[in-house]
């Protein structure tokens, strides 16, 4: 894990968003849980860029440090975990929602997923309150 000194040493702002949530695995884990429902150490394993098991387990225990996420107890299978976003990582929707519109913009690749640029094409103000609000809300 980077330590707090060395991880905000500069104060830049562009540095501190990336030290906290700008990782690869970082934010695949937060597109599962704020785009796909997924919750559970098993679903995002499952993620179709493949992530390690080592790598995952570092990724939430980071995020969870950072107040990104929340792990709490399955109440359906008490020895599991479920992650949740914390308000803090709701608000990274905006965030999600450029990385989503620039990626349409720019990756032309015939197999590039299409979906979600289209949802917030359509809506991207109702898409953009329900990512920020949660399922719940």
């Amino acid at each position: 894990m980077r330590s707090e000194d060395k991880k905000r040493q500069t104060g830049c702002p562009v540095a501190f968003g990336l030290d906290t949530f700008g990782d690869r695995w970082s934010l695949l884990v937060i597109r599962e849980i704020m785009l796909r429902g997924k919750s559970t150490y098993s679903e995002f394993l499952e993620m179709e860029e493949g992530i390690a098991t080592n790598i995952l387990i570092d990724r939430l225990k980071h995020l969870e440090i950072e107040g990104i996420v929340v792990k709490s107890r399955d109440p359906e299978n008490r020895r599991s975990f479920k992650y949740a976003l914390t308000q803090k990582g709701r608000d990274l929707a905006p965030i999600m929602i450029e990385i989503i519109l620039w990626s349409g913009k720019h990756d032309h690749r015939p197999f590039a997923l299409r979906g979600a640029l289209e949802e917030i094409r359509k809506d991207r103000i109702g898409m953009e309150r329900m990512l920020l609000n949660g399922p719940e809300n």
